[in-house]
């Protein structure tokens, strides 16, 4: 597993997406954030933050599916039609009874967490680098005058496995490696079996998903406490994903995450027995629309530190994604595009909503 990787046609396609990267900015908030000099600090205020409304009550409402009735002949029907409805009303849900072994999913907590608490120095020694979108650092900078994330990010190409690019790989804590590729094994398991029963809830052919989420991306996601201004600043911008489905899972149950639903922000309660998903941008397309992906930001908490593993699902690079025919009940609302060009529009700009999702868009 810790051998250098032969390079891939694969490869050579994250080489192109990840040139069209604007500069990066290393920053080590895990550090000392209360070190940040007025001028610094000025960067992460965002002054529109309060632009809608946040909607507490609603947090407990995210619809929670349980995979293993998903494979129970006595509870699949019911369970395919709550899913139906959590991407149709929602772009989120809660999978529980996922099947990760707990061994898993405790190891990956704790290695990452000791990963963001590493000198800055030795974490600079997996640095991200012009042209590539992987390692430690910021994430979207496109302008030396725009806002900054709350937040420190370390990002690696998990799959297909003849990708990687182990220089990426910490090998501090001496265990990371191994986590990373147990975990990152048990969610192409779970995520193969997500995506068939998305195929049955749009009564589509499982063949025109095969090569929907053969990619993925790993990103961990420290965002330190801000005593005195966590109001006023974001971890994470609003935007959607470009991946098919994302899989998340909370390290330490923090809050922070809020998704844009009627024009509002919902809080999304942690639970920690659960994975949560959501619906991408490529699923978008592939769906004509049915299932949409939805704009999602974090929130930093004043006292408490939040940690977070995103796996983002994607296409293959080398392949196209368009609406399927059969259930564009009207007409077709999206193009028809190659994987690599909708990725490199993506990461070439700051995140600024859904705003990437309408080059796909028909007029």
């Amino acid at each position: 597993m810790e051998t250098e990787a032969a390079p891939s046609s694969s490869g050579s396609r994250w080489s192109r997406v990840a040139s069209s990267l604007p500069v990066r900015n290393v920053q080590d908030l895990a550090a000392c954030p209360e070190e940040l000099t007025a001028k610094t600090l000025e960067r992460y205020i965002r002054p529109d933050i309060q632009n809608h409304e946040v909607l507490v009550e609603k947090s407990s409402e995210v619809p929670v599916i349980d995979l293993d009735k998903l494979f129970n002949p006595c509870f699949v029907e019911e369970e395919v039609a709550r899913l139906r409805f959590a991407c149709e009303d929602w772009g989120f849900f809660q999978l529980v009874n996922h099947g990760i072994p707990d061994e898993i999913i405790t190891n990956i907590r704790s290695d990452i967490q000791s990963f963001f608490q590493l000198p800055l120095k030795v974490k600079c020694a997996y640095a991200q680098v012009p042209g590539s979108l992987q390692g430690y650092g910021q994430s979207f900078v496109a302008s030396e005058g725009q806002k900054l994330d709350w937040c420190d990010r370390f990002a690696i190409i998990a799959q297909p496995p003849q990708v990687r690019d182990m220089k990426y790989w910490p090998t501090q804590p001496h265990t990371f490696r191994k986590s990373i590729n147990d975990y990152s094994s048990e969610l192409m398991k779970i995520v193969g079996s997500v995506v068939h029963f998305i195929a049955k809830t749009l009564n589509i052919d499982l063949k025109l998903m095969d090569d929907k989420y053969v990619s993925q991306v790993l990103r961990m996601n420290y965002y330190p406490p801000c005593m005195t201004m966590a109001e006023k600043v974001l971890g994470f911008s609003p935007h959607s994903d470009a991946s098919f489905l994302t899989l998340l899972l909370e390290i330490n149950s923090v809050e922070g995450l809020q998704i844009k639903r009627h024009n509002a922000w919902t809080i999304v309660k942690p639970n920690p027995k659960a994975l949560l998903v959501n619906v991408g941008d490529f699923l978008e397309i592939v769906s004509n629309g049915n299932y949409k992906s939805v704009e999602h930001r974090v929130t930093i908490n004043a006292n408490q530190e939040r940690l977070t593993i995103s796996a983002f699902h994607i296409p293959s690079l080398d392949g196209v994604v368009a609406p399927v025919t059969s259930i564009a009940e009207e007409r077709i609302l999206y193009k028809t595009m190659g994987v690599e060009e909708y990725l490199k529009i993506f990461m070439s700009n700051k995140l600024e909503g859904k705003r990437a999702l309408d080059h796909a868009k028909l007029s």
